[in-house]
C-alpha cells in the first residue's frame, strides 16, 4: 500500500470543469491527474484534481490566468 502523504486538491462543483482543468494542467506542463474526491471533503463534483503541494503557487496562477471555474484547493492527506 502506497504511504499516505500530503497532496494538493482542487475540487470543482461539475464534472465540466475538471475536465477542462485536466486539459489546461496538462497543457502548463503540471504532473497531477485526474482523482475520486476524497471522502474527507464534499463537493459538487465527484472528481478533483491531485497535486505535489509544492505545486500549488503553479495550480493557482493557472486557474487565474485562464479564468478556470473551480470550488476549493484543499492541502490534505492521502
Amino acid at each position: 500500500m502506497r504511504q499516505k502523504e500530503v497532496q494538493c486538491v482542487v475540487t470543482f462543483q461539475t464534472t465540466t470543469e475538471a475536465m477542462v482543468f485536466e486539459e489546461a494542467a496538462k497543457e502548463a506542463g503540471l504532473s497531477g491527474r485526474i482523482i475520486p474526491l476524497p471522502r474527507a471533503i464534499a463537493a459538487g463534483c465527484g472528481l478533483a484534481w491531485r497535486e505535489n503541494p509544492k505545486c500549488r503557487a503553479a495550480l493557482e496562477k493557472l486557474l487565474g490566468e485562464h479564468h478556470l471555474e473551480y470550488d476549493r484547493i484543499y492541502e490534505l492527506v492521502i
